[in-house]
């Protein structure tokens, strides 16, 4: 069976490093990247394979089931990788119900979508569900979060993707829809919008503006390389078994104080700086609610049973972060700036009144649908 790849979220940080991934390694596979397109959605993240005769760029909020059905449908989708989501926690702290919407109600529809599409031949087919190590909750100084892990969530992002995870669970126990389901640890690499720790202190440093840490600086995560979570994603697409969850981290364990420290001292040899010229940014500010103060994966199962590993050390993964972001500084100020929502702006105008490039399409209904997810 022919594999026509609905992969949700494909125009996000990781979901775009994704579709690279597969648009090059998989000719004969068909792509259809599906994405609303909100602030952290990019299309310049994908020019490079915009016109790849296997690429397809759909415009569509996961809210809209009549689009999504309309997808399936005219892509001939037979299985779905599923990346969109709300994932910024001080985000889901200002607004826990937008959190709800996207994560919780946006996966449902998906699942209910994939559902009734499939219904006659389920064993044909795949919903892989991208999740976070955040639903697990918090630990002390000793331990790792396994795949039996108790759920525990702390922080409305986290509880919405806990229940995205049960409802992808719950569909695979009562409707024998087939899902696999991973959850991973921080990523950073390329392209990642500047909200998160490492591009927005990049960012910071170039601007000479202060560096927020939060309370005393010494929670704990363990840092995955964005290409290598593509990779792990590819190997559990491809070799994990139906219903089963897989842990994927880095094996990389930081205290942010450290890693912004390292990160500060790779700035200043970029930047020709004297030492220590970055750390005199770094602030403390009082700490956010709920704010957990381990993660820690363990990553054995992907290792043992499917024979994953991460291949980049994190020094030679933030060197390289660090000089993409230099290489790239218009794409950090558009992003910052907002300027390329204009761009979508006028591009999809275009298109509406002279027809699509290569590579992205619309659908019938979808010109005057408004984007508010990712």
């Amino acid at each position: 069976m022919n594999k026509n790849i609905l992969i949700v979220g494909g125009a996000g940080f990781i979901g775009s490093h994704l579709i690279r991934l597969f648009v090059n390694k998989y000719p004969d596979y068909n792509i259809v990247n599906l994405d609303a397109l909100t602030y952290a959605g990019n299309l310049e993240n994908l020019r490079d394979i915009e016109n790849a005769k296997n690429y397809t760029f759909v415009k569509t909020d996961i809210l809209n089931t009549d689009l999504l059905g309309q997808a399936f449908d005219k892509y001939k989708i037979s299985h779905v990788i599923h990346l969109a989501a709300e994932t910024h926690v001080d985000r889901s702290i200002d607004d826990p119900l937008a959190f709800v919407k996207t994560n919780v109600v946006g996966t449902v529809n998906l699942l209910n979508t994939a559902l009734q599409k499939w219904y006659n031949n389920l064993d044909q087919h795949l919903f892989y569900h991208i999740s976070t190590d955040e639903v697990y909750g918090t630990l002390g100084e000793e331990g790792l979060f396994t795949e039996e892990t108790a759920y525990a969530p702390n922080s409305p992002y986290a509880a919405s993707k806990a229940s995205s995870d049960h409802f992808v669970r719950a569909y695979k126990e009562t409707y024998n829809l087939p899902v696999i389901v991973s959850n991973c640890s921080n990523n950073y690499g390329p392209n990642q919008f500047p909200e998160k720790l490492i591009p927005l202190f990049i960012n910071n440093i170039l601007d000479k503006k202060p560096l927020p840490v939060y309370g005393d600086g010494n929670y704990t995560r363990d840092w995955l390389y964005v290409l290598d979570h593509a990779l792990a994603i590819d190997t559990v697409f491809h070799k994990g078994e139906v219903g089963e969850t897989y842990n994927i981290g880095g094996f990389n364990e930081w205290k942010n104080l450290n890693l912004i420290h390292l990160l500060c001292k790779i700035m200043d040899k970029k930047l020709n700086q004297s030492k220590r010229e970055s750390e005199k940014l770094i602030t403390f500010i009082k700490d956010r609610p709920g704010h957990d103060r381990r993660y820690a994966i363990d990553a054995n199962k992907i290792k043992t049973e499917l024979g994953w590993t991460p291949t980049v050390t994190f020094e030679q993964g933030l060197t390289e972060t660090v000089q993409w972001y230099l290489d790239n500084t218009e794409w950090l100020k558009n992003v910052t700036s907002g300027e390329y929502q204009s761009y979508y702006k006028d591009m999809y105008n275009n298109r509406t009144k002279g027809g699509l490039s290569k590579g992205q399409e619309k659908l019938p209904q979808e010109q005057t649908q408004s984007t508010t997810t990712q």
